[in-house]
């Protein structure tokens, strides 16, 4: 027996050429290392294989256009569209919980605000009227305008209406009404003088009469006011007013916010 060949580089077994009873071929295959047949075996597979996810992927393209596909990729098609309906009608209930979510958001902002105003409109209740006080007694004749600090306090809701100064100071902007009323004595001239800030808006003259020893005269009217503004009442020259705890009054209340 006459021996061939040996171990090659890459590690192939001896092979038996003239090996009595060999066939040709399997003389021809042993020639082959047993690792290259392996590896083109391995390519000729991968080759198949991306034919074949080639052929099922051409075949998905057209599945909704032809409505041939592979019977699995269907069901699966099939299945991702009743998800994808699925999706959309959650995302279409979503939304309409938002609109939902927003509209009573909205509404409760505007239950707030509407709160906010009856509770501001609540704090900013303004009355108030008051007296010059005291016994019994004539105030002026005056050389110079005098403000009337009306001490007695019957009313002030708000404390708007300063009784160490005579002055009432606007909290809020708004239409406020306001009435000053005056006893004299007949004998002198009885005035009151009603000024927004320092511009005269009303006022009372009772002029002297020998027949009436006392005069009583009023007025009112309605004033818009900023907040800030001030209110007051003056005692014009040569005139006067008497002054007790009843007579000879200043009042105003707050009729509307603005």
């Amino acid at each position: 027996m006459h021996l061939i060949g040996g171990q090659n580089a890459i590690g192939h077994h001896e092979i038996l050429f003239n090996e009595p009873g060999g066939s040709q071929q399997s003389k021809l295959r042993s020639l082959v290392p047993e690792t290259t047949w392996k590896m083109n075996f391995n390519i000729l597979f991968g080759f198949f294989l991306l034919f074949c996810v080639s052929i099922s992927a051409q075949e998905n393209s057209s599945a909704p256009e032809t409505g041939s596909c592979v019977p699995n990729m269907c069901n699966l098609l099939q299945e991702f569209g009743a998800m994808t309906e699925k999706l959309k009608a959650v995302e279409a209930r979503l939304q309409d919980s938002e609109t939902t979510l927003k509209n009573t958001q909205t509404r409760l902002s505007d239950s707030e605000n509407q709160i906010r105003e009856l509770k501001n409109i609540e704090e900013t209740k303004v009355v108030f009227s008051a007296t010059l006080g005291g016994p019994g007694r004539n105030i002026g004749p005056f050389n110079t305008y005098t403000t009337l600090i009306f001490r007695r306090v019957i009313t002030n809701i708000g404390n708007a209406y300063n009784a160490a100064t005579g002055i009432f100071t606007a909290p809020v902007a708004g239409v406020y009404y306001f009435s000053m009323f005056l006893h004299a004595g007949g004998f002198r001239t009885g005035a009151m003088l009603l000024f927004k800030n320092s511009k005269l808006m009303l006022q009372i003259y009772e002029h002297p009469s020998n027949s009436d020893r006392s005069d009583n005269g009023g007025n009112a009217g309605f004033l818009l006011l900023q907040r800030g503004d001030q209110v007051y009442v003056q005692l014009p020259v040569g005139s006067h007013v008497w002054a007790n705890n009843y007579s000879t009054t200043f009042s105003g209340f707050l009729a509307n916010l603005v």
